[in-house]
Formats: C-alpha cells, structure tokens, sequence
C-alpha cells in the first residue's frame, strides 16, 4: 500500500510485514533499524530516507540496486524505518518540515497527502533538480495518476518521484469456488470484472456451500468499512466510482479548482453504493439496505481496516477478501490453504464502463494508492539527495524492489516485461494487476482534503450504521463540503 493508505503496508516476498512485526514489534520500527552504505563518503553522513520499516528487510539489495543504476558510490544511503500509520506519518514530517530540521534528506510521502505539502512550498521543486532525461522520462513513462499526485496541480511542476503505486484485488479462495461449481479459469476472472451483482450472488452461494454464517467461514467477504482515511479515500472511493458516482463530478476536478467545483455526494449512484454494503453486512431486508443483494459479511466490516479485515482470510475463515497486493505473500505463507487454492481478480463494478454519471466513472475502479520519494528543501546535501532519487527513477531498481519487497513498479511497462519467475509471489498475478493499474481512482486531493476526509468517512460510518439513511448523511456531508469548499476556496 492502504494509499499506501492508513497501514497499507505492502507484503514483501522475503519478509512479509507480519513476520517484521513480530520481530521487531511496532513501536521498535519507528527508529532504531537503519542500515547504511555506500563507499568512501565525504564526510557528511549518509544521505537519509525515512521509508517503510520493511525495506529495512532488504536494504542491503536496495543499496546495490541504487549503485548499479549509477548512483555515485561516494554518496552513503541510510534507511530509517518511519511509523507504519500513514497518518501518523504525516505527522511526524509535518513537524520536520515546520520546524525546518535537515534530516530526514529524502521522505516516503502517501500519494494522498503529497499534494498538501507542495501547496505549502515545504518541498524541493524537482521539475528545477532533476537531469531534463530522466524528467522526461518519469513524465512520460510512469503511471500518469500516480505522477498527478506528486505534481503541482496549477504549474504540473514535480516534486515527488513516484516510488511504487498500489491498487487493490479482490483476493479469494479458488479451491472453495470451484467446489462450488464456477470456473475461474474458464471465465477469466483474472482479467475480465465482474458486476457486483453478479459477484454478490455468486459469494452467497459459495458461502451457502460451505454452511453459510454458522459453517466453516464467518465471512463470505470482507473489506475495510472502519470511520478512517481508507474508507474516504479508497474502499467507498473506488466502490461509487465503480456505480457512477464520484465526490466532486467528472473526475478532471479531483484536484480542484476548490470552490469552483460541484459536490455530487447526494446522488442516486452513492446512495446505492451505502445501500449495497449494507446489504452486504445486514442482508436485504435491514434498514436502509439494498433489496437486490444479499448478505454475504457481518457488521464486522465498520471496524475493519486493511490488517483486521485481511486477518480472517489469511487464518481460513473468509472466502473472498478485498486488498491490496501486500497481502499476497502474507497469505501465501499461511497454513490455512495451499497456494494453488488463491486466486486474485479486478475489482467488480456497479455500472458499465462509460456509463457512469461522470467522466471517469463506471467500470471495475481501484483506488490508486502508493508512495514518492520527495526531498527535504532543508537538507544540506539537497544535489546529493536529487542524485538518490535519480538512481530510484531505473528500472533495475524497480524490479530488484518488485522482486524483494513486492512493490510495483511505477513504470507500468517494467510490470508489462518482467520475468513472472523474478518477482517471488506477485509473478502468478501480474495479469490482474495490470487490469487494476489501468483502472486506478485518485482520492481528491487538494489542499481540502485533509479536512474534508475525516468528515466523508464519519457520515459513510453513520449510514453504513443505519444511524442516518443514505440520503440524509449524504446531504449533511454535501453541506459540510461545500463549507469546507467556500473556506478554503
């Protein structure tokens, strides 16, 4: 990952985020595990990422990667493991940042915040930095939604180098489903979407297989529906794109202009995307709920991020499960089901594609996650740090990261033409994971979002919850925006 998004950290294929959290426990990723290379130095001290606590896992391999893509062996590279809460994250740089401190040199910033501190004028312009080649070359070869959120939305300036995307599959039981009569293979599911009816239908009855609630698996399905940032900026984002529906209309306002811009919570598409996950949690016939789906999870899912809701999978106890790729290794290595019993496909969608309500909507959608290196304008070694992130930007790199840690590349050809063999557990499913980066949904972005968020994902809790229906917490969330909208504006 989450966008990645609140803890959506990425599963590697050599150490999988479980395994680094229980030997190293959480609290101990915050410093103390930084490895450092490189040659003879200058005498200034190693160059400093704060990054995931997981590339510590393979650092050694990161460094050489870096080396043999060119970087000057003089320039020493340190990573310091940072908080694996995405929030919290952001926190901590927000106050580097104020209080002008030179260390960390480069940051691993969330694509769903980037844009906020480049508002701010708190990061290194590298459209000023960078060789005007490998400029031309992220601009022009990286995924271009990941590239929008590490860029000036007025000048289209860059000020972070896109390190990895993430967008999320629907992970399931393949030996489960075709005991029940479907045929993955033969319908490929890997590369062709399925409607969320047609995938709601079809999970009851694998369910039903298996003895329903009270058989061998407590969930049919699950997903993150908890009162936090993945539910505003992914999980419900990516659902109502997949209806139609969007936040702010056609999706070319996603970055602004804000207060120039319609609020299009209040409509039809969204308030049947609340209706179905409340069918999906409390069945047809609850409250609020959607009468053409059935039920196939419990109210578990409002307290559900991305590690609860992945857990019942990994242990056995849920047949189909959406996340993101990090979650492949981790459950490869359970011992709940063989690895030829897993399966990943697209995300379903609501409505066709192209017949969305607006631009951009309709369709299988996966909301775009992932994370850029940007640079300090603090660090006294800024050349230094812009060279690092030159040596970031190779596609050795990229499949030494793919490969190691199983972060996907931000270059979508380096994915296209890489050895399935090389790339560990993530090999086997490259097929979808094309599909999902070809259909990704940015989060809205601005300088509003920060604010706007938490207040999408509290009335998205209140009607998941049937406190509110649908239609009243979109209509006091399409208030709140448009306060947030005029403020700011």
């Amino acid at each position: 990952m989450v966008d990645r998004e609140p803890d959506h950290d990425s599963g590697r294929v050599g150490v999988s985020r479980r395994r680094f959290l229980e030997t190293t426990g959480a609290a101990g990723a915050a410093v103390g595990l930084a490895g450092c290379a490189g040659g003879d130095g200058d005498g200034d001290g190693p160059i400093q990422i704060t990054m995931d606590g997981e590339w510590t896992g393979f650092e050694d391999s990161v460094y050489d990667a870096l080396y043999e893509a060119g970087l000057d062996e003089s320039i020493e590279v340190e990573i310091l493991p940072g908080d694996f809460e995405t929030g919290a994250r952001r926190s901590d740089f927000t106050s580097a940042l104020d209080s002008g401190r030179s260390s960390p040199d480069i940051f691993m910033m969330d694509s769903g915040w980037t844009i906020p501190f480049i508002a701010r004028e708190q990061l290194v312009n590298l459209s000023d930095e960078l060789s005007s080649e490998k400029l031309s070359y992220i601009q022009d070869n990286y995924l271009e939604s990941a590239v929008s959120t590490a860029s000036d939305p007025e000048t289209g300036d860059l000020y972070g180098v896109p390190l990895f995307p993430d967008y999320p599959v629907m992970h399931y039981r393949k030996d489960l489903v075709e005991e029940a009569g479907y045929d993955p293979e033969g319908e490929n599911w890997a590369t062709e979407p399925m409607s969320w009816q047609e995938f709601a239908e079809m999970a009851a009855d694998v369910w039903d297989d298996n003895g329903g609630p009270d058989g061998d698996f407590d969930y049919a399905f699950t997903t993150q529906g908890d009162n936090y940032e993945g539910l505003a900026c992914c999980t419900f984002n990516e659902t109502m794109t997949s209806f139609g529906g969007a936040y702010f209309g056609d999706h070319e306002n996603l970055f602004g202009p804000i207060g120039d811009r319609p609020i299009t919570v209040d409509e039809e598409p969204v308030h049947d995307t609340i209706r179905m996950m409340r069918s999906f949690m409390e069945g047809p016939d609850a409250e609020y709920a959607h009468p053409d789906f059935p039920q196939i999870s419990t109210t578990d899912l409002i307290e559900f991020t991305e590690e609860p809701s992945r857990e019942p999978f990994t242990s056995g106890n849920a047949i189909f499960h959406r996340n993101w790729p990090y979650a492949i290794p981790i459950n490869f290595d359970s011992d709940a089901f063989d690895a030829e019993d897993y399966g990943v496909m697209p995300l379903p969608y609501g409505v066709e594609e192209g017949a969305g309500t607006y631009d951009g909507t309709g369709g299988t959608s996966a909301a775009l996650g992932g994370w850029h290196l940007t640079v300090n304008p603090n660090s006294e070694r800024i050349d230094d740090a812009v060279q690092v992130l030159e040596a970031f930007a190779s596609e050795n790199v990229m499949v030494n990261n793919f490969a190691e840690g199983g972060y996907i590349p931000p270059n979508p050809s380096v994915t296209e033409s890489v050895n399935p063999e090389d790339v560990g557990d993530l090999g086997a499913f490259l097929d979808t994971l094309a599909v999902a980066g070809e259909n990704t949904v940015p989060r809205p972005v601005t300088i509003a979002w920060p604010d706007q968020s938490p207040q999408i994902a509290s009335e998205l809790s209140a009607a998941y919850q049937a406190e509110k229906s649908p239609e009243e917490a979109m209509a006091d969330l399409e208030g709140e925006l448009e306060s947030i909208e005029s403020e700011l504006a």
